[in-house]
């Protein structure tokens, strides 16, 4: 149905692109150019991995929240051994009272949750809003000119997507009356008549829009295969998408670009106080934890148990860690999420989201190093704005401001226990990167599969997502698998073997985002290629580890 939308409305649900889905893990099977790019992973356990040991591996999924009771994920859920269940009290001394499964950054103690949440740019827009708005230019400092530049920059952002997403809200309202219209008289037209392809091609559209509309959206509904009961059902679904669309940009002007919005008082932390650790509460589902358990689903679904899908790594636990709103996820928050996930025993972190604006890089770029001392493995989704990351911000990312001698500053410099990665399609040749997927030759590092990926969603459900969001997750998968099974890596051993056993595509591809440009797939990310879980096994066999006992510091 929302496909048969999007065919119509294109200017109305341009943020739904859920594609025809592919045959349910697609991006496990072969890397074969020929066909479907996948990762090359399901002869691992039948083959290259039979009889080898492993041990359990951590899995942190920083997201909007997983559903740890799923049918095909609770058996693969980390369980914090050291504290006992609801009995209100801090058993293990972690700060974090009956955190069983993991942490939620962004609830409060009353048990309340943070759902939707303004942007960054927003935030900073407020910041500095009081300031600046009345100033006068010309009376500023110098350092207060710079400041306002700024305010001017983050004023313009805000307001352009206001007006935006107001014009959208008025133009879903039209849509929704012309294509019920539509309906009605082609309803009227059939009258009692069987509602089928032959009494649709009967009907004279001629000098009728109304009419001549309603005949086109049932005989295109018919042509894609969709069973239709009746006019008032296809409405009913109409209805409904359209619903979504209307709460998409009404969630905009009223939560992500207000800011007068404010969640910080869900949460009951002291917001001025970046250094804050101890917030939250023991509730890693929260009020929507689609993304989420979609998320751990491509890591760690149960394998071969004959339930929904496998994941790709099969001794793994997933520690939930909540920090990702409805909007853009806060500095302080993916700060403390990655502290909370290294001192709670995960050896591979992902984190499937970003934006473009930052209000505190320090205190994300301490908690990197924090999980780099640590010897744990950050995987971190590229964004899916079709740009080069390369050119274009886009946070957290794995650079940092390197130290410098008495007046200059340091080089910028990369932690070496980090992942950026971008998004590849099911389809091959010049289409093989998704076309939303970022990219950038310095700063994503491979691509793998992140189109119509089918994973677990709450309630024991299974749906097909795409997204750089999915990508990042088959890479997650893949480096616990190395984890697992070869513990005497570290996490930049890990890293290096699994770039250096990339599948190579040489091959011409639209750039993402152009249809008018070609430019060679290499050029899209720092390998040139695709994720390989097979290579990267047997990469990992060749390599000898160099991790050290005892490498967890002191929590701090």
């Amino acid at each position: 149905m929302k496909l048969l939308l999007s065919s119509l409305l294109t200017t109305v649900f341009i943020f739904n692109l859920n594609l025809t889905a592919q045959e349910a893990g697609w991006h496990l099977g072969p890397a074969d150019p020929g066909s479907s790019v996948g990762i090359s992973a399901n002869k691992l356990y039948s083959e290259i991995l039979k009889n080898k040991n492993s041990q359990a591996v951590v899995v942190a999924v920083i997201d909007s929240g997983v559903d740890v009771e799923h049918e095909d994920l609770r058996a693969n859920v980390w369980i914090n051994e050291d504290e006992i269940p609801d009995n209100g009290i801090d058993d293990d001394n972690n700060g974090y009272i009956d955190d069983i499964h993991g942490w939620n950054f962004i609830g409060g103690t009353d048990g309340r949750n943070v759902g939707p949440d303004t942007y960054e740019v927003t935030r900073l827009y407020g910041k500095l809003k009081y300031k600046y708005e009345n100033a006068n230019p010309a009376k500023l400092s110098k350092k207060d000119k710079k400041e306002y530049e700024l305010f001017l920059k983050y004023k313009e952002e805000v307001e352009k997507e206001i007006k935006n997403a107001t014009s959208r809200l008025e133009n879903i309202k039209r849509t929704e009356e012309n294509l019920m219209n539509s309906l009605d008289a082609i309803d009227k037209a059939i009258g009692e008549k069987e509602l089928s392809f032959e009494t649709l091609k009967s009907i004279d559209g001629q000098d009728k829009p109304s009419l001549a509309m309603g005949k086109n959206i049932l005989l295109d509904f018919i042509a894609r295969g969709e069973e239709l009961v009746s006019i008032d059902s296809l409405k009913a679904m109409i209805g409904s998408d359209i619903a979504d669309a209307m709460e998409y940009y009404q969630n905009k002007v009223d939560f992500a670009y207000n800011p007068d919005f404010d969640t910080r008082e869900i949460v009951g932390d002291d917001y001025t106080n970046q250094e804050e650790r101890y917030y939250g509460n023991n509730d890693v589902e929260g009020p929507d934890a689609s993304h989420g358990t979609h998320v751990a689903g491509i890591i760690a679904a149960v394998r071969d148990n004959n339930i929904g899908i496998d994941g790709i790594a099969n001794n793994v636990q997933i520690m939930a860690v909540r920090a990702v709103p409805d909007g853009d996820e806060r500095d302080k928050d993916v700060a403390n999420a990655i502290r909370y996930a290294v001192d709670n025993g995960a050896s591979v972190i992902n984190m499937s989201f970003g934006k473009g604006f930052s209000w505190n890089e320090k205190v994300v770029e301490d908690a990197i190093k924090y999980a780099a001392d640590n010897d744990v493995l950050l995987i971190h989704a590229a964004g899916n704005s079709s740009q080069d990351n390369d050119s274009a911000d886009n946070f957290p990312n794995d650079e940092y401001q390197g130290k410098g001698f008495l007046f200059f500053k340091g080089k910028k410099k990369n932690f070496n226990n980090w992942l950026e990665i971008g998004a590849l399609n099911y389809k091959t040749g010049d289409e093989l990167p998704a076309p939303f997927s970022n990219y950038g030759s310095q700063n994503v590092d491979l691509f793998a599969p992140g189109m119509s990926i089918h994973s677990t969603m709450p309630n024991d459900e299974y749906q097909p997502m795409q997204g750089t969001s999915m990508a990042s997750p088959v890479v997650a998968g893949v480096a616990a698998v190395l984890r697992s099974y070869f513990p005497s890596l570290t996490a930049v051993q890990v890293k290096k073997i699994l770039m250096a056993s990339v599948s190579k595509q040489d091959t011409d591809v639209f750039l993402p985002g152009d249809k008018s440009t070609l430019v060679p797939f290499s050029q899209l990310s720092v390998t040139g290629g695709v994720i390989n879980a097979e290579k990267a096994v047997k990469l990992a066999e060749q390599t000898k580890g160099e991790k050290k006992l005892n490498v967890r510091k002191d929590k701090v």
